[in-house]
């Protein structure tokens, strides 16, 4: 099986001054995973890395640069699972500088969710990397909340969707939620078949967007379920959006990869943030739009 990674970082609105930062972001996102893979790394193991890299970039609403809640905090929603079902998460976090990572030690341990202060114990417990809340929030960010800006660019999820040499699949998602939101809500991210979903036999799919829209259509289990009949992930992705628009309102985004390491996204949104990589290319594609 040939290796393929895809990360997004956000559909969302980008603008111009913002087009080249999104763009370096998540090539340096989908190099760490691709990094992984050729090395002979698991697929569970390069979203991680891709998301670290992306969760460590102001760029992007996971972790350092999140949109900051109804008090002016970070708080932190992330999940990632396997191909085999296997799946862990954390909701509504704060001091913990890479909860994708910690989403990963629960899933090794047991596959659960776990949400706030327990995640934050489990987090400390496990020696992730921890750090005062406040460390989290990035001076961009801090300046509109506190201003009470409307935010033209505004930030959105992060995620990853890998293929492994051995046919495994895994998706991961991360991300701070949405402006100003109310303490305690927790979105689409960190819930199997909205913000994430992989099977092996099947498909992995990541998605970004309204969070209370994604929930209700279960974007990331419609997106693979649209892969049958051996339709291509462009295809499944779009007919996915497409059923969100005639349900709910809201604007969402996908990025899925099939067994066969097909590679398609859609999205509603006026951008999203979008690289990939597999064998057949000397250098990450990058994109903005589509």
């Amino acid at each position: 099986m040939t290796p393929v990674i895809i990360v997004h970082g956000g559909a969302k609105t980008i603008t111009d001054e913002k087009v080249a930062a999104n763009h370096a972001g998540c090539t340096a996102a989908a190099e760490a995973g691709w990094a992984v893979l050729i090395g002979g790394g698991g697929a569970a193991e390069a979203v991680e890395a891709a998301i670290r890299v992306l969760e460590a970039d102001p760029t992007f609403n996971a972790s350092l640069g999140a949109t900051l809640n109804s008090d002016g905090e970070v708080e932190l929603d992330a999940a990632i699972m396997e191909g085999s079902l296997s799946w862990g998460a954390v909701a509504a976090v704060q001091g913990i500088r890479h909860p994708i990572s910690v989403a990963r030690k629960i899933m090794d341990d047991k596959p659960r969710l776990l949400v706030a202060r327990g995640a934050e114990r489990f987090a400390a417990d496990s020696k992730a990397e921890m750090c005062k809340k406040e460390d989290l929030i990035a001076e961009e960010q801090w300046q509109q909340w506190k201003e009470d800006r409307d935010v033209i660019d505004r930030p959105n999820t992060v995620g990853c969707v890998a293929l492994d040499a051995s046919g495994i699949l895994a998706a991961g998602t991360s991300t701070g939620g949405t402006t100003k939101q109310q303490q305690g809500r927790v979105g689409d991210t960190a819930v199997v078949g909205s913000g994430l979903y992989a099977d092996n036999k099947i498909g992995a799919c990541s998605t970004t967007g309204d969070g209370e829209s994604i929930i209700p259509v279960v974007l990331a289990k419609t997106a693979i379920d649209f892969l049958s009949e051996d339709r291509h992930p462009n295809q499944a992705a779009q007919m996915a959006i497409d059923t969100l628009i005639s349900k709910v309102k809201g604007e969402a985004g996908c990025i899925l990869l099939d067994p066969q390491g097909r590679i398609g996204w859609a999205y509603n949104s006026s951008h999203m943030a979008v690289a990939y990589m597999t064998a057949v290319q000397d250098k990450v594609a990058a994109f903005t739009q589509k």
